[in-house]
């Protein structure tokens, strides 16, 4: 191998010697000291084939490379996703809903009733919706850690009566949260359905950090809506028989909206908004999909619902509250009343 070559392999071997001391450190074998000391070894592993490949031994080199590379491909495909670990109370119980003519049946559905920002009294449901009654989607984005990164919720109406869905790691039992652990198969992905004043109330009492939380609604078609409710409702039954991984770049809360929505031909191509999820509130508002006429900093600045939520947490109409006023939502409730009334009357509009 001329000079470049060996440059461009030495890169490559440092690369793999990299990917593997973080693979290891955060999805390695138990105990602690044991994944450390692989990752270590790894580590002197990959800088040995380094040194090699640029001292012109190449032979040495690629042959050390090679081999790591064949041993933490043969380690990583042996891990794999399970529904059968010591889950986190937030995350124990997995949702499943099941449609049946006009009835949507969801179980597992989460409800807790938070008595901080830390202490909650844990609920698990069973409701009843009418799939007739589908007719708005909302876009709730959380932001945690400045202005290019949040957490997305989508959150499906049936008349007055919400259903949101939250997609998350699934943490273990005394587990920590870690975006970079992320990447290497650390975590188990879950469709967390629930109950806005949990998902949402919730998150408005967190102080630290503070998480600010805004809701728009989206515009789209009935039957585009209807669609993409079934394919959240396929994904979230198939995740308990075939569990999955989550990951920070690839499988997330944003990446999977628009997968579900690019099923059905919502019309979102790839972004790099999409990847950095603060920005995707702006991207859907670009391509026209955010009720409210307004331009974006002005939507912004008046969808925050942080106080609503917070004014609204023991009302039994949370969701309605949180929504009183809100761009967009003054004309759909308008429209809703005149469907009804026309409905009622048997006669077209």
């Amino acid at each position: 191998m001329r000079g470049p070559g060996r440059l461009i392999a030495a890169a490559l071997a440092l690369g793999l010697g990299l990917w593997g001391v973080l693979a290891l450190s955060f999805s390695g074998p138990e105990p602690r000291l044991l994944r450390q000391g692989l990752a270590g070894f790894v580590a002197l592993a990959g800088l040995s084939a380094v040194a090699d490949l640029l001292r012109s031994r190449t032979g040495r080199g690629l042959l050390v490379a090679g081999g790591l590379a064949v041993a933490l491909a043969l380690w990583w495909a042996r891990i794999l996703p399970s529904n059968e670990r010591s889950w986190a109370p937030e995350v124990a119980h997995l949702a499943a809903i099941r449609v049946e003519g006009d009835t949507v049946l969801v179980r597992n559905l989460r409800n807790f009733r938070w008595l901080d920002h830390e202490r909650f009294e844990e609920r698990w449901e069973e409701r009843r919706f009418a799939l007739s009654a589908l007719d708005s989607l909302d876009l709730v984005a959380v932001y945690w850690m400045g202005e290019a990164i949040a957490h997305v919720i989508s959150s499906f109406g049936f008349g007055p009566e919400r259903l949101a869905v939250s997609i998350e790691i699934r943490r273990e039992a005394g587990e920590a949260d870690d975006a970079l652990a992320g990447f290497f198969r650390r975590y188990e992905l879950v469709y967390v359905v629930g109950d806005e004043r949990d998902l949402l109330g919730g998150r408005a009492l967190r102080r630290d950090p503070i998480e600010d939380i805004y809701l728009d609604r989206v515009r789209i078609g009935h039957e585009r809506l209807l669609r993409l409710f079934l394919e959240y409702a396929v994904a979230i039954d198939d995740l308990a028989e075939r569990p999955r991984f989550y990951n920070t770049a690839t499988t997330n809360c944003t990446t999977n909206v628009v997968t579900h929505a690019r099923a059905h031909g919502q019309g979102l191509p790839l972004t790099w908004r999409v990847l950095l999820s603060g920005y995707f509130p702006d991207y859907v508002h670009e391509r026209g999909g955010l009720a409210g006429g307004l331009p974006m900093p002005e939507l912004e600045a008046r969808s925050r619902i942080n106080d609503r939520a917070l004014g609204a947490l023991d009302a039994p109409d949370f969701s309605a509250r949180i929504r009183d006023g809100l761009p967009g939502w003054a004309r759909h409730t308008l429209e809703r009343e005149v469907l009804a009334i026309v409905d009622k009357a048997g006669t077209q509009p």
